[in-house]
C-alpha cells in the first residue's frame, strides 16, 4: 500500500520473449513481485537443478521467469537459509613475539566455518531428511484463499486449523522433496539407448535410498509409470522387458513417493526433441491453470473447463501439418488418500457438469495429458 493507504499492485506488465528449449516464442507476460516463500522455493529449486549457480545466475534465472527480483534480496535470501557456501576464514598472520615466554601455546587456531550440508550431485546420495534435520522442508507454492474464503486467511479459527494439519503436510513435503530430488535424477539416466528396466530399476533404488524406505511406514507408493509415445499412462516395464528408450520418444514418467502413507503422485513429460517444446508448453500453463482455479468449495467441473480452456488454445507443427491439442476426456486426474493412491473422487482436465465441491483437506492429482488430433484413448 501507499502511503494514502491504497493497494499497489505487486504486477508490473512488460512484454518479454519467452525461450522454451530451442523454440522461441513471443509472448505479452507480466513482471511479478514475488513473496519471501516463493523466493526462497524458488532459489532452492533453481541450486537443486544447478547446484553451481550463484547469485548473480540465479537472479537472471528468476528475471527470466518474469519475477522482479533484485541480486540483494537474492543474496539475503540466500544467507538467511544457508544456501551460500561460506568460505573457510583465512587466518591473520600472527608476528613473532620477541617477548621470550611468547609460546606456540599461546595461539588460537582459526575457527573453522561450518558448512550446510548439500545434496551430491550428478548423484544424490543425501536423503532429504539429512539436508533438513529440523523437519523444516520446503512448502513448495502456497496460493491465498480468495473469493468468499478470503476470511480463511485472517480468520484465528481457520488459521488454527491449518496449523493442526501441519504434520500431516510436513510428511507430504519430505516424500515432494525426495520426489523433485528423484525427478532430477532420473533426468540424467533416462537417455536414448538405455534400456526402460534399467531405468526404472536404477531410479526406484534411488527413492528408496533418498526416502529411507522402510515398509510400511515409507517407500515407493506404487511402481513406476514410463508410457511411452501413444500410451497415455499406468505402463511400466516388465523383468526382461527390452524396451529402449529412443531420441524421438515422449515418456512420461509417473513418480510416486509415500512418507508415512502420504503419497506424492506426480509425473512430468520427458523427451529429446525441440520439436515437442509447443506440447510441454501447453500442458505447463494448462496445470497451472487448474492449479489456480482449484480451492475450496470450487466445483471439480469448473477446474476441468479452466485446463481444457488453455490446453486446446495451443496447436503443434510436425512434419509440415499443424495438429490442434485436445485434452483427453476419458483420462482424468484424482483424489489421494492416506495410503490410497486412487481415493474417492475424479478431477476432470475437460469441462464438465461435475457439481462435486474440492474441500479443504482432499489431496488431488491433475492429470494433464494431451493427445492430437483425437481427443480419447
Amino acid at each position: 500500500r501507499n502511503a494514502k493507504g491504497q493497494r499497489r499492485d505487486r504486477y508490473i506488465h512488460n512484454t518479454n520473449t519467452l525461450m522454451v528449449g530451442a523454440s522461441s516464442f513471443a509472448i505479452s507476460s507480466i513482471s511479478y513481485q514475488p513473496t519471501a516463500e516463493e523466493l526462497l522455493q524458488a532459489v532452492r529449486e533453481i541450486k537443486l537443478d544447478h547446484a553451481e549457480f550463484g547469485v548473480k545466475r540465479i537472479c537472471a534465472t528468476l528475471k527470466d521467469k518474469g519475477w522482479t527480483v533484485s541480486e540483494n534480496r537474492v543474496k539475503k535470501t540466500m544467507q538467511e537459509h544457508g544456501l551460500l557456501e561460506t568460505a573457510a576464514p583465512v587466518p591473520m598472520a600472527v608476528e613473532a613475539s620477541s617477548a621470550p615466554d611468547a609460546t606456540k601455546d599461546q595461539e588460537q587456531p582459526a575457527k573453522k566455518a561450518t558448512l550446510v550440508k548439500e545434496q551430491t550431485w550428478p548423484e544424490p546420495t543425501v536423503p532429504p531428511m539429512d539436508l533438513f534435520p529440523k523437519g523444516d522442508f520446503p512448502k513448495g507454492q502456497i496460493c491465498e484463499y480468495i473469493g468468499m474464503n478470503a476470511y480463511r486467511s485472517s480468520s484465528a479459527e481457520m488459521r488454527e486449523s491449518d496449523r493442526q494439519m501441519s504434520s500431516i503436510l510436513n510428511e507430504h513435503r519430505e516424500a515432494a522433496e525426495v520426489h523433485r530430488t528423484a525427478r532430477k535424477y532420473l533426468r540424467t539416466i533416462a537417455q536414448p539407448g538405455e534400456l526402460m528396466i534399467d531405468i526404472v530399476e536404477k531410479l526406484e533404488d534411488k527413492v528408496r535410498e533418498l526416502v529411507r524406505a522402510h515398509f510400511p511406514e515409507r517407500g515407493i507408493a506404487f511402481p513406476t509409470g514410463c508410457s511411452i509415445n501413444h500410451v497415455a499412462a499406468h505402463w511400466t516395464p516388465n523383468a526382461g522387458d527390452k524396451t529402449v528408450l529412443k531420441r524421438d520418444d515422449v515418456v512420461k514418467f509417473d513418480i510416486g513417493i509415500h512418507v508415512n502413507g502420504r503419497i506424492i503422485d506426480s509425473a512430468f513429460t520427458h523427451y529429446f526433441n525441440p520439436r515437442y517444446d509447443p506440447l510441454a508448453l501447453a500442458v505447463r500453463e494448462a496445470t497451472n491453470a487448474g492449479i489456480r482455479e482449484a480451492g475450496i468449495d470450487v466445483r471439480l467441473g469448473d477446474v476441468g473447463a479452466a485446463i481444457q480452456e488453455v490446453m486446446e488454445s495451443y496447436e503443434v507443427e510436425l512434419d509440415g501439418k499443424v495438429y490442434p491439442v485436445k485434452s483427453i476426456r476419458n483420462l482424468n486426474g484424482h483424489s489421494v488418500g492416506h495410503y490410497r493412491i486412487h481415493h474417492d473422487k475424479t478431477v476432470p482436465i475437460v469441462k464438465t457438469a461435475d457439481q462435486v465441491l474440492l474441500c479443504q483437506t482432499l489431496y488431488a492429482q491433475l492429470s494433464n495429458i494431451w493427445t492430437y488430433p483425437g481427443a480419447d484413448v
